[in-house]
C-alpha cells in the first residue's frame, strides 16, 4: 500500500514498473510452449512375438528391459494393425494417415512424393521443430523436417551411410558414413539432435531403426544371447503344405531363408562379400523336418539379437529424457511398421493378413495423461497415428487424412462409434503370396485372394485363381484352419462379405479395372 507522503512521480514510476513486469511475465509465459514433445520410435519388422510384453513362447528369451519399462509406465495397444503389411506402404500410411490407394504408395517401388501432405509438415507449420533419423524408405527426399539423417534405401547394419540436406542425392547416392552398428548410430544421432534443438519449441522426433529387418544382423555384444539355448517352437512350425489346413497358397516358407544362408556361406568360403551374420551354415545330411528346425533356431536367435540392440537404444533415449527433465512432457511411442512371421505356419517375412504380420506392437507413455501399466483392446490402425500426433500438438488437421485420433481411447473413454472392423489390402502379387484384400472384426477374418498383379511394379505377372479364406478368431486365434465354405459359417460369410464391400467403399478403394470387376462378380457368391 502506498504511503501518502510518497511523491506522485515515485509511485507513478513504481506503477509503470509493475505493469511492465506483468506484461513481460505474460510474454515469457506465451513463449514457453507447453504442448508435449513427441518422440516416435519405429523399428522395422520387430514383431510383437519378439517384444516379450505380449507373452508368447519367446517372452522369456528376448531382451526387453526398456520396452518393458515403457509398458509399465504407459499403455500397451493389444489390437494395433497395419493396412498393408510391407515396409514402404506402411510408412507412407504413418506419414499421411491414408490407405495405399489414396497416398499412391502400393508396393516397395513407389515414392512418397515430396509435395505430398504429411504429418511432419503440419506439425512443423504449427510450431514444432521436426526431425527424422534412421530408416526413411520412402525413396525421395524427406520434407516437413527441419533436420533429417536417413539411410539410403534399406541401409546397412554396420558403418551405415546416412544422408542429410547437405549431402542428399537421389537414387541411393550421397550421404556420409558413420562408424558403428546402425541402431547405435541412429540412437546417438537422435540424442545429439535433442541436445542441439531449439529449446523454446516442442519437438517431433522420428527415430527409425533398420533393425530387425532381414538379414537380422546384430552388434558383437549380443552375439552370445541365447547361444546355448533351444528356443521353443511355434505349434505350426512344421506346416509344410496348405492342404493340411485348407489354406489356398504356399507362403514364404523357411527353406528359402536357409537357402540364402547356404548360398551366402559359399560366398564366405570364396572370400566374397556376405549379407548374413553367423555363417557358415549348412543343411547337409538333414531331412526336411530337421532342416526346418535348424533354420528356425538360427533365424529367431538372430532376430532376437537384432531386437536387443533396439532395446539398448530405447534405454539411451529414455535416460536422456530423464536426465534433462523432458520425460514428463514428452510422449514416447515405440512401434514397428508391421509384424513378422517367426516360424508360424512355417513362414518368415510379412505381407499376409494373418495376425503375426498384420499386428503392429505399440506402446505409448505420457505421464501427464496416459495411465501407467494399462492395455487397450480397441482396434487402432497405422492411419490413426498422425491424427493422434495432431490432437496432442493442437494443430490443424492433416488434409485428407483417413485416420482418427485415439487420445480419448487411451484415457479409457472410447467413442461409442469407434470402429469394430478394419479393411486391409496387400497389392504386391506373387503366386506364393497372392494379392488380397480382407476384413477383420473382433471375432472373424475374411480374406479374398484375387491374385492379380494389376500392372504394379514388382508384382509377378503369373496370376492365381481367386479364392476365399475365413478364420474364426475366437475358436482358432492362431488361424490354423480355413473354415470358408463350412455350412455352419454360411451366414457369417454372407454378413462379412456385405461388410467388406461397405468398408471398401467407405475408405475410397472403389477404382477397379474391368477384370477386377468381373472377378468380384464371379467369385463373390
Amino acid at each position: 500500500m502506498w504511503k501518502k507522503s510518497t511523491p506522485k512521480s515515485v509511485w507513478k514510476n513504481q506503477l509503470l514498473f509493475l505493469i511492465c513486469l506483468i506484461f513481460c511475465s505474460c510474454s515469457i509465459e506465451e513463449k514457453q510452449d507447453k504442448r508435449p514433445n513427441i518422440l516416435f520410435i519405429l523399428s522395422d519388422d520387430h514383431t510383437s512375438q519378439a517384444w516379450g510384453i505380449y507373452g508368447g513362447i519367446l517372452a522369456d528369451y528376448v531382451k526387453n528391459d526398456h520396452i518393458k519399462r515403457l509398458a509399465e509406465e504407459g499403455t500397451t495397444l493389444d489390437n494395433a494393425f497395419c493396412t498393408n503389411s510391407i515396409c514402404t506402404p506402411s510408412r507412407a500410411s504413418i506419414m499421411t494417415g491414408q490407405y495405399s490407394h489414396l497416398n499412391g504408395v502400393y508396393t516397395l517401388s513407389e515414392a512418397l512424393e515430396p509435395d505430398s501432405n504429411n504429418v511432419a509438415k503440419v506439425l512443423q507449420s504449427g510450431g514444432y521443430e521436426t526431425a527424422v533419423i534412421g530408416k526413411w524408405h520412402l525413396k525421395k527426399e524427406p520434407t516437413g523436417f527441419d533436420y533429417y539423417a536417413v539411410l539410403p534405401g534399406q541401409g546397412r547394419y554396420h558403418n551405415p551411410i546416412l544422408k542429410t540436406k547437405e549431402n542428399w542425392q537421389d537414387h541411393g547416392k550421397g550421404g556420409k558414413e558413420y562408424k558403428g552398428f546402425s541402431a547405435d548410430v541412429i540412437g546417438d544421432l537422435s540424442i545429439n539432435w535433442l541436445k542441439n534443438r531449439v529449446e523454446d519449441k516442442p519437438f517431433f522426433l522420428m527415430t527409425q531403426f533398420k533393425a530387425t529387418h532381414e538379414p537380422f544382423d546384430y552388434p558383437e555384444r549380443h552375439k552370445a544371447l541365447n547361444e546355448n539355448v533351444d528356443l521353443p517352437e511355434p505349434a505350426s512350425l512344421l506346416d509344410f503344405s496348405p492342404t493340411e489346413n485348407n489354406r489356398s497358397f504356399i507362403g514364404q516358407k523357411l527353406w528359402r531363408l536357409g537357402e540364402r544362408w547356404v548360398n551366402d556361406s559359399k560366398n564366405l568360403a570364396e572370400g566374397k562379400p556376405t549379407r548374413y551374420p553367423g555363417l557358415p551354415f549348412t543343411l547337409e545330411g538333414l531331412d526336411s523336418i530337421a532342416q526346418r528346425k535348424k533354420i528356425y533356431q538360427k533365424f529367431v536367435k538372430d532376430f532376437i539379437r537384432s531386437g536387443a540392440a533396439i532395446d539398448d537404444n530405447i534405454g539411451k533415449l529414455l535416460n536422456y529424457l530423464d536426465e534433462n527433465n523432458l520425460a514428463e512432457n514428452t510422449i514416447v511411442i515405440y512401434t514397428a511398421d508391421q509384424g513378422y512371421f517367426l516360424g508360424e505356419h512355417g513362414f518368415f517375412d510379412k505381407r499376409m493378413m494373418y495376425e503375426e504380420a498384420l499386428r503392429m506392437p505399440f506402446v505409448i507413455r505420457y505421464p501427464k495423461e496416459i495411465p501407467a501399466g494399462k492395455r487397450l483392446d480397441d482396434m487402432i490402425l497405422n492411419i490413426d497415428f498422425p491424427a493422434l500426433f495432431i490432437d496432442y500438438a493442437e494443430v490443424e488437421p492433416l488434409p485428407k487424412s483417413q485416420g482418427h485420433s485415439f487420445r480419448t481411447n487411451l484415457q479409457g473413454q472410447t467413442p461409442k462409434d469407434w470402429r469394430k472392423s478394419m479393411y486391409y489390402r496387400y497389392w504386391l502379387h506373387q503366386t506364393v503370396r497372392p494379392a488380397h484384400l480382407g476384413i477383420r472384426t473382433d471375432f472373424h477374418k475374411l480374406i479374398f485372394y484375387y491374385g492379380q498383379p494389376l500392372g504394379l511394379p514388382g508384382a509377378q505377372s503369373e496370376t492365381t485363381e481367386p479364392v476365399w479364406e475365413l478364420y474364426d478368431l475366437t475358436k482358432d486365434p492362431e488361424e490354423n484352419y480355413n473354415v470358408y465354405g463350412t455350412p455352419m459359417y454360411e451366414q457369417i460369410e454372407e454378413n462379412l462379405k456385405k461388410e467388406l464391400l461397405k468398408i471398401k467403399k467407405e475408405v475410397g478403394d472403389t477404382i477397379e479395372n474391368d477384370l477386377m470387376n468381373r472377378i468380384f462378380v464371379e467369385h463373390w457368391n
